[in-house]
């Protein structure tokens, strides 16, 4: 047994400060430690993050309260490097930062990455950063470890340490970086209770402590766009795409923006940059469709639906947006196909209901057409398009007395709605 000084960071992109920090303080003490993301070729990248927790004695992992929250998807990264470390029986040791509080991530620590919660955890303060780390280093990493070790393959080895070497030269990190970063995280926790003024504040704290922080914008961008203020959410991604122009997220976070807005050739642009850098973002070109529809050109809008379910095969919304496509160029049975597979999907969407019905109805089939209504209306009583829609079903069919009590309760529920205030006023 013996005492072993290298060292894998696992660690959250919004977390990047921390890591770094970890990092430096490690190295200046003789360390041998390992942390990147960025800069690792794609190709690669899987094979050599997990030989590099295989190659290192301890694993230390950053957790905020950001850190986890994707954590639940068996495929995220952070999720993968955690179980790796399980599997090869590292030296665990998860360092805590501000507002992280174990009890209240439970429902991300499903299957093996429930074990965190069992290894002895340190808190590192961003006020008593150095102490935290003496401490890490004396009392956590200086002990004997039964390890066995598997060396970086030798066609690996220029690749890691040109890795470690770029992130060396990295700036000191600064307590100011480490402090905004906590205004970063109360944000986040505001953000997830609803309370957007309260994000805004802190995560605009968080810049003016760190302007150079990119993850604070993009998280402040997309409170802007959750309160529909899409100007501000779209500077706020203007200014993370200055800062990092290589992030795939902040384009689709932009493309969102600008598709809310109504700007469609914008928002394909975004959503084409996203896509160059990210290929298998099944999201993006389910967003992508969305524009090209909302542009009307419904061919290109099924060819990104096609690829969004190649890439997602499950994603129900793909399958009915994709129905409305064919649906809007008058092809109704393969529109009906696809509202038949969101369905199976997703049972409860009464949207799904909703389209299919109009399919039947545009195909002259009312009986099935209002039989979809109605299941559309059981599973959302208050779905106004639903009642206007079956209204104009039952109109189709003669019978004004359930068509007009059908429009008369979209109205109750949805005074805009003017086809069925239209309606109404035809059978009056």
């Amino acid at each position: 047994m013996r005492v072993e000084k290298t060292v894998f960071i696992s660690y959250r992109r919004t977390n990047i400060y921390q890591a770094r920090a970890v990092f430096q303080d490690l190295r200046a003490n003789g360390y041998d430690v390992f942390l990147d993301y960025e800069s690792i070729d794609s190709g690669s990248f899987e094979r050599i993050i997990f030989d590099q927790v295989r190659a290192r004695a301890h694993f230390l992992v950053i957790l905020t309260p950001s850190a986890l929250e994707r954590c639940a998807d068996p495929n995220d990264w952070l999720r993968r490097e955690i179980e790796a470390a399980i599997d090869s029986q590292r030296n665990i040791v998860p360092l805590t930062f501000e507002g992280f509080d174990f009890h209240e991530m439970d429902r991300y620590l499903t299957g093996k990455l429930a074990a965190l919660k069992s290894y002895n955890a340190i808190r590192i303060p961003s006020d008593y950063f150095d102490e935290a780390m003496v401490r890490l280093r004396t009392r956590f990493l200086n002990k004997p470890l039964d390890v066995v070790l598997q060396p970086t393959p030798s066609a690996d080895v220029t690749v890691v340490q040109q890795a470690i070497q770029r992130e060396a030269a990295q700036p000191k990190v600064e307590k100011d970086q480490l402090t905004a970063n906590e205004f970063f995280e109360r944000a986040f926790l505001a953000a997830e209770r609803g309370d957007s003024d309260a994000a805004i504040a802190d995560y605009s704290q968080a810049i003016h402590l760190n302007p150079q922080d990119d993850a604070a914008y993009i998280n402040r961008g997309v409170v802007f766009s959750e309160r529909r203020d899409y100007d501000a959410a779209i500077a706020d991604y203007n200014q993370a795409i200055l800062l990092d122009p290589e992030y795939t997220t902040t384009y689709y976070n932009r493309g969102l923006a600008h598709g809310k807005k109504g700007d469609y050739d914008r928002a394909i642009a975004d959503f084409n940059q996203s896509i160059i850098l990210d290929p298998q973002n099944a999201a993006a070109f389910y967003n992508r469709g969305i524009a090209y529809a909302g542009k009307g050109e419904y061919d290109h809008a099924i060819a990104d639906y096609d690829q969004a379910i190649l890439l997602d095969p499950q994603d129900a919304a793909a399958f009915n947006n994709r129905g409305i496509a064919y649906n809007d160029k008058g092809d109704y049975d393969r529109a009906i196909a696809d509202y038949d597979q969101a369905i199976l999907l997703d049972p409860q969407d009464a949207a799904a209901f909703n389209n299919r019905g109009n399919a039947y109805n545009d195909k002259g089939d009312y009986d099935r057409a209002i039989a979809d209504y109605d299941q559309a209306i059981r599973l959302n009583p208050n779905y106004a398009l639903a009642y206007s829609n079956r209204g104009e079903a039952y109109l189709a069919k003669g019978d004004k007395q359930q068509a007009r009590a059908d429009f008369e309760t979209a109205l109750r529920i949805d005074p805009s709605d003017e086809d069925a205030r239209d309606n109404l006023n035809r059978l009056t």
